[in-house]
């Protein structure tokens, strides 16, 4: 599993949002980084933003290029428009789930989290962050991981934010369940998926 280790507010404002939401030093400097980041413009190809909009989404979400492509091409194979249905699968991954629940403070995290057996889908033990989440499923924390500081502190931080519709969370017993794959229009709408569509099509 690919893991961005590199300074995240670079990445924000190279981006233009908030991919690592715990990073607050965004929000004061959101203009490109770099000397001239406030006053440089450039006109962007419509490959260099496909290119753009694809790094995103895949740094977003903390996949390698080739497990990337590959869950594209699954996406295709399905039915539904592609690039919606790439943003769900992205979306019903476990690791993102027990972010969106609020067990972890940021994917990365909630990757590590999962990778380490702290995490149990409908009573077993669950290790593999790339696991397909169904509907009705029950996600929670293992007995002996509660008492992580990690985890307390994620759901305190994930309180101040506000809860998605697809997921149903007892933060008491540290346990969620995941209630109905998401819409479009639950999904972040920064994400232009259409471009990466296009992007791959070429």
């Amino acid at each position: 599993m690919s893991r961005y280790t590199g300074p995240t507010t670079r990445i924000n404002r190279r981006f233009g949002m908030a991919i690592f939401p715990a990073n607050k030093a965004f929000e004061r400097r959101p203009n490109p980084p770099g000397q001239h980041g406030a006053n440089f413009r450039r006109k962007v190809s419509d490959y260099g933003q496909g290119l753009i909009e694809k790094q995103k989404l895949r740094i977003m979400y903390g996949l390698t290029e080739k497990q990337f492509r590959n869950m594209f091409e699954r996406a295709k194979t399905r039915k539904g428009v592609t690039g919606e249905v790439f943003l769900t699968m992205l979306e019903t991954r476990l690791d993102n789930v027990v972010y969106r629940m609020g067990f972890g403070s940021t994917r990365a995290e909630a990757r590590q989290i999962v990778s380490h057996k702290s995490i149990l889908v409908n009573g077993q033990t669950v290790n593999i962050p790339s696991y397909k989440v169904a509907e009705g499923d029950v996600v929670s924390i293992r007995e002996k991981a509660k008492n992580q500081l990690r985890i307390k502190s994620a759901l305190e931080l994930a309180a101040q934010r506000a809860a998605v519709e697809w997921c149903d969370v007892d933060a008491t017993k540290m346990e969620g369940t995941f209630k109905s794959t998401p819409e479009r229009s639950e999904l972040p709408a920064e994400i232009n998926e259409q471009l990466i569509v296009e992007l791959y099509s070429k």
